[in-house]
């Protein structure tokens, strides 16, 4: 198998191939590996943005600690999520959505930043998608199950 048959064109009249369920899983594994822990290594650089002003003030109350350690405990949590979505994605990309529908609500509690708000439920239902590609098949425990030309899994024939 090359690299380029998994990131390959889907099949001619808008069928997805033999490899499509497969590309789409691995795009999604390797988005929900990756930001995660890009994510959670900015909590300690702040290259990105300033992240405590994303911590909803009544969060920060009932949290231990400043806002800043508060967000390294985030980064920490972000890390182990995408490490998790790496070694187990079918458990991982649940606890990402959870994370995710997390931060919605915390965002949505400060009464502003509805933009990623909205980017965020985007990325919820993308991870929601990963974990049920990522879904043990009939006889695959713990892989995504075999796709045929067909699109049906090659175990329920």
């Amino acid at each position: 198998m090359t690299i380029t048959r998994y990131f390959s064109a889907p099949a001619a009249h808008g069928e997805a191939g033999p490899t499509g369920a497969r590309q789409a899983y691995l795009m999604l594994r390797t988005v929900f590996t990756i930001a995660p822990i890009a994510f959670g290594l900015d909590k300690f650089f702040d290259l990105l943005t300033d992240w405590e002003q994303y911590l909803a003030p009544w969060i920060n109350d009932i949290v231990p600690g400043s806002a800043h350690q508060a967000m390294l405990a985030v980064g920490v949590v972000e890390i182990l999520a995408g490490v998790l979505v790496a070694l187990r994605p079918a458990i991982g990309a649940y606890v990402v959505a959870a994370w995710l529908l997390g931060i919605i609500v915390n965002l949505l509690s400060i009464g502003d930043y509805y933009d990623i708000a909205l980017r965020d439920f985007g990325l919820l239902v993308g991870a929601l998608a990963l974990a049920r590609l990522a879904a043990p098949g009939p006889s695959t425990p713990g892989r995504p199950a075999r796709v045929t030309d067909s699109g049906q899994n090659k175990d329920e024939r």
